[in-house]
């Protein structure tokens, strides 16, 4: 196995799309058609709220917005992810992001995905990909039903940077060999804790902490 690896964020660095489409594709194909109207009007009304609390503080953002999974199937959580993957993520992978991988493939990385996403929602995204692992938040289930809440510790922010490096422990491999990539200035410590960081399609924030380091910026398109 390879000694050192890739670590990818996933929203806004290798797909166009984020957590609340990744939602409101779950809210349209639940249920009645009165239902999916409802939900679908609620987190389009909702859609400010969580940009705002996204900019504001990511863990509570995440610890908010996953409460509208509640009451949702495991399963159909489960069988849902291939139709999203078809319909919203695939379409939104930038067109380099495969280059993007393969790069660190061919200097002997192994691939792995760490977002504050769900897991069953990007299991498609990172076999299509070819990922080798993938770090991701889990929701709790009782009952074959969602409860809203997800196991912690939830990733996100210095959260990533942790299980990097537990990630790394546990599988032998030399931090500061691997590789981070991600668009924004709240993965800093994720990009921070390798060896070899860089941003992607970066934020204004991130653009200017990754000339201040000299990390490489890349723009996929």
């Amino acid at each position: 196995m390879p000694a050192k690896a890739a670590f990818y964020d996933v929203d806004g660095t290798l797909i166009k799309t984020n957590v609340v489409h990744v939602y409101a594709y779950y809210a349209m194909n639940r249920g009645s058609l009165l239902g999916i109207a409802g939900r679908t009007l609620a987190t389009a009304a909702s859609v400010p709220l969580f940009a705002a609390m996204d900019a504001l503080d990511r863990k509570t953002f995440n610890e908010f917005f996953y409460r509208y999974y509640a009451g949702l199937s495991e399963d159909r959580l489960i069988s849902v992810a291939e139709d999203m993957f078809e319909d919203v993520l695939k379409p939104a992978i930038y067109e380099q992001t495969r280059d993007l991988i393969d790069q660190a493939r061919r200097v002997g990385c192994r691939i792995v995905l760490v977002t504050g996403a769900l897991d069953f929602s990007m299991r498609p995204l990172a076999r299509y990909l070819g990922a080798d692992d993938m770090i991701a938040n889990k929701m709790q289930f009782v009952g074959g039903k969602a409860t809203g809440k997800v196991i912690p510790p939830i990733i996100e922010g210095a959260n990533k940077a942790n299980a990097i490096r537990a990630y790394c422990v546990r599988e032998g491999l030399a931090l500061d060999q691997c590789h981070g990539y991600s668009d924004s200035a709240s993965d800093y410590a994720m990009l921070s804790v390798v060896g070899r960081p860089n941003a992607v399609n970066p934020d204004m924030r991130l653009r200017s902490i990754a000339r201040a380091y000299n990390w490489p910026i890349l723009d996929l398109k």
